[in-house]
């Protein structure tokens, strides 16, 4: 039984998607995408929504760390199909976000994943500058 809620696996949830190719190597000795593999197309996915948010131009001596990854598994993923990784954000706190996603096959949700992610320098956690505060209020998760 999946820990994630519903609407986590409904691709309408979801303002951004990615898709992926899967590969041999992906398989574990039962035939479908295994743990590691399902974390590597997530950290993937959340990557490309990074990147479309404007991340990698940061101030200098800013970063971002991933605080923390859930995943739970809701179908087995199988190659050669690819996945479709769909992504929003689903907090938005002082100096940290999560980002909510979603991995589909052939339409059906395979896996979801919430990444915590916090901006810092080297003072520590920073608080998240008002343009990408509005950014990820425009790229939030629709939950229904």
């Amino acid at each position: 039984m999946p820990k994630s809620e519903s609407w986590q696996r409904d691709p309408e949830s979801y303002p951004f998607s990615t898709v992926t190719e899967t590969r041999f190597q992906d398989l574990d000795p039962l035939g479908h995408i295994n743990n590691v593999a399902m974390a590597a197309l997530f950290e993937n996915g959340r990557v490309r929504f990074n990147r479309n948010l404007g991340l990698e131009r940061r101030q200098p001596g800013e970063r971002w760390l991933i605080a923390s990854v859930s995943i739970d598994y809701v179908a087995e993923a199988h190659f050669p199909d690819p996945v479709e990784v769909m992504s929003g954000i689903g907090r938005i706190g002082s100096s940290s976000w999560d980002i909510y996603s979603a991995a589909f096959q052939q339409g059906v949700c395979v896996a979801t994943c919430v990444s915590t992610l916090v901006l810092t320098d080297k003072a520590g956690p920073k608080s998240i500058p008002d343009p990408l505060r509005q950014r990820y209020g425009e790229l939030l998760v629709r939950r229904s």
